[in-house]
């Protein structure tokens, strides 16, 4: 579930503070565009190393792909909403990076907000089902409360909706949802947060018929007609500026 409201509005200025008063005032003034030249705010700060759990149930950090660009967003495998379609980006980009000779330098990590249900069992459940090969990350409660708290990002329980959604993995009715805010962030290969992309993906209405099924109508809509969206070609041109190499979009 994304953040709505006062609560999504305060969950953008969050995640805009990372940068610093004067830089989130810059951004706020021109709609988040800090620079021309890219889509995202601007930031310098160190990546937080708090240690977090891979599919594998390994412990690992951000520290494990210093000398690689790693891009970055929050996920709960149980979303309804912007999820799925973040992962569908997340593939996109991935093609053009490859297309791009970049494999090698660039890595994607989708990191949980969903503490209590994500497991790593759950994680590789999730790769089963989507087909995606890229990282996938969890951790505890206090362990990923303090990583995403360093991007920002905010996210909490909250009522499943009437009737509930159904757990794609066990087939039950879901009992809780997971709000929290959206967005992408940029780390370079050393270790230090250079660009946050704030909002949902703009994928055009284009999504693999796996992710396509994890969405509710709520989802559907923001499929359609997303809010406060970034595009594939933002961020592949906010990539393009860390690794210092243009990144041509799909066509």
């Amino acid at each position: 579930m994304r953040l709505i409201g006062s609560r999504r509005a305060a969950a953008v200025a969050a995640v805009l503070a990372v940068a610093g008063a004067a830089a989130a005032a810059a951004a706020l003034a021109t709609h988040g565009r800090s620079s021309p030249r890219i889509a995202g705010v601007e930031l310098d700060r160190p990546a937080p190393g708090v240690p977090l759990v891979d599919d594998a149930g390994r412990r690992t950090s951000l520290a494990a792909f210093r000398g690689k660009t790693v891009v970055l967003s929050p996920v709960l495998t149980l979303c309804h909403e912007v999820c799925p379609i973040t992962t569908g980006a997340f593939l996109t980009m991935e093609q053009a990076v490859r297309r791009a000779g970049l494999a090698g330098r660039v890595v994607f990590a989708e990191i949980s907000v969903d503490p209590w249900r994500d497991s790593p069992a759950r994680l590789r459940a999730f790769r089963r089902l989507t087909g995606v090969d890229f990282t996938l990350l969890t951790g505890s409660l206090p362990e990923l409360r303090r990583f995403w708290r360093s991007f920002g990002v905010g996210f909490f329980r909250t009522p499943q909706g009437k009737p509930p959604d159904v757990d794609w993995w066990t087939k039950r009715p879901e009992t809780f949802d997971v709000a929290h805010s959206d967005g992408l962030f940029f780390v370079d290969p050393r270790g230090r947060l250079r660009i946050a992309l704030v909002g949902m993906p703009d994928v055009h209405g284009r999504l693999t018929a796996r992710l396509r099924s994890l969405l509710s109508g709520a989802g559907l809509q923001d499929l359609r007609r997303p809010d406060a969206a970034w595009t594939v070609p933002d961020a592949l041109r906010d990539l393009g500026a860390v690794v210092g190499k243009r990144i041509p979009p799909p066509a």
